[in-house]
């Protein structure tokens, strides 16, 4: 009776959000879950309905063991967008169609306000007329509420556009905009590009399960083996207590979020876009080796690419873009980038981060029209001025890392104070001795990351065209290795935040 009952306590708390026990993607649980999913979606290939409301609910109960009850906030928007949509295209007038695409724009943006910038406020205006004019409230924040709203965002405008029709049931617009891969940390996947595939029928060759399964296990490797890794033992010491650590010690702590942050935002990525791949549908590169770039608008063609051309296509290009003159060019990059800034967080630093990649974007297409010579990007560049590029935008990069990492600006100067005021070279071989797990993990990271592409492609080749027995071990293999080297707590992704 005792284990009876143990197994319908645990049974039930599989119905029960636990802010503490997120469901992510590199846990056990999610394995053990979306090995069941993956039979019953079998299943019902041949049914496209059943199939797609299957899936909706999965991915509604992914979401609500994520942020709880705040799952009704996605339902929300699905169905606020789906009529507003609708009432888009019925209507003739261009201020009709004008009143319901800012309608759209104000419950989106006044959804992501209120969660993510109520307390940032808050916080102004005490410091405008005295601490106590406003209280702060104890505001939780749904996970990745800023990537479905943008998703979200990208299907009414581009109705309002005329480049899409809206769907003609709610469950396919409900089903694009909760689709559990990549509902929490993206890629911010377009409407347009998406709701094509709801309704194809199911076709899953073995090319397209054999690259996902190397996603899935390349995300892993990433996430939950380096990523978190280096973070716990190494990152995030550093960044508590700078004035702790030397100088090279705080670089190297810079370094390591450097890494951290791409292999648990690609890693996520990896593992979207493979779990998407799995079940039949395709999504949009997210990164591109960013540490390769040569020049700042190279890295934002690497980076993130989901959100860089969200911005491009929503916000630089409706302010002007570069149509409107030199002057007005620059000032479009630099408030992109600094709303850019504020969509990844409430708080001045991230403005700063903003506001630095805004002004670099801006003073390297000034650079390019000064020197015509430097338009080159890319591979056409010089073998010695593409690495001295490489080396300067990766350390450009990493300034604004430390923004984006540091709890304040005060961590901010306390690193650069050391950095440049007490580097300490000499205790290098004892650092790299006291962590040499950290440092390894480090190397082994940046060195894969600056393997050539083709070595990507053949590697995912391989895997692809691997028998299903020997992909079954890999991923034994790999998930063995997570369970040698993983803390006891669960390390949420990064981005979960935004």
């Amino acid at each position: 009776m005792t284990q009876l009952s143990d197994i319908i306590d645990r049974a039930l708390g599989l119905l029960v959000y636990d802010a503490q026990q997120p469901l992510i993607f590199s846990s056990g649980l999610f394995l053990f879950l979306f090995a069941g999913f993956l039979l019953f979606y079998a299943l019902l290939r041949h049914d496209t309905s059943a199939r797609i409301v299957y899936v909706i609910l999965f991915s509604l109960y992914f979401y609500y063991k994520s942020s709880g009850i705040y799952f009704l906030l996605l339902v929300f928007a699905a169905t606020s967008d789906y009529w507003i949509a609708h009432a888009l295209h019925r209507a003739r007038r261009p201020w009709v169609r004008r009143v319901w695409v800012a309608l759209s724009v104000a419950v989106n943006l006044g959804m992501l306000a209120y969660f993510k910038y109520t307390n940032f406020l808050i916080d102004i205006a005490n410091n405008l007329f005295g601490e106590g004019f406003l209280e702060f409230r104890n505001i939780f924040l749904p996970v990745g509420i800023s990537f479905f709203v943008f998703q979200s965002l990208s299907y009414t405008i581009d109705v309002y556009r005329r480049e899409l029709k809206p769907l003609d049931r709610w469950t396919d617009y409900l089903f694009f905009l909760s689709f559990f891969p990549q509902l929490v940390a993206g890629p911010i996947v377009r409407a347009r590009d998406f709701i094509p595939q709801i309704r194809r029928p199911l076709h899953v060759s073995r090319a397209m399960f054999g690259t996902g399964v190397f996603l899935i296990l390349t995300g892993l490797f990433k996430k939950a083996i380096i990523s978190d890794y280096i973070s716990l033992n190494f990152v995030d010491r550093i960044f508590d207590e700078p004035l702790l650590y030397s100088g090279f010690e705080c670089l190297m702590g810079i370094y390591g979020y450097a890494l951290q942050i791409y292999c648990d935002f690609s890693g996520y990525s990896d593992m979207a876009i493979g779990i998407a791949l799995m079940l039949g549908f395709r999504f949009p590169k997210n990164f591109d080796a960013p540490y390769k770039s040569a020049t700042i608008t190279e890295f934002w063609r690497r980076w993130h690419i989901s959100l860089s051309t969200w911005l491009r296509d929503y916000l630089y290009i409706p302010l002007g873009g570069n149509r409107k003159g030199r002057v007005r060019t620059y000032v479009n990059l630099l408030v992109t980038m600094l709303l850019g800034g504020l969509w990844h967080g409430a708080a001045v630093r991230f403005v700063l981060w903003g506001a630095l990649h805004g002004v670099a974007l801006a003073l390297h297409k000034l650079w390019m029209r000064l020197v015509p010579r430097s338009r080159a990007l890319g591979e056409q560049m010089r073998p010695g001025w593409r690495i001295a590029g490489i080396l300067f935008t990766f350390h450009l990069v990493c300034l604004g890392w430390l923004l984006f990492r540091a709890e304040s600006m005060q961590t901010v100067a306390l690193m650069l104070h050391q950095i440049f005021h007490d580097f300490n070279l000499p205790v290098a071989p004892q650092v790299v001795s006291g962590y040499p797990g950290v440092f390894l993990l480090m190397g082994i990271g940046y060195l894969l990351h600056m393997l050539p592409a083709s070595s990507d492609r053949l590697a995912r080749r391989i895997v692809a065209a691997s028998p299903l027995a020997v992909q079954v071990v890999l991923a034994a293999a790999m998930i063995w290795c997570v369970m040698q080297i993983k803390s006891s707590d669960i390390q949420p992704f990064i981005y979960f935040q935004f």
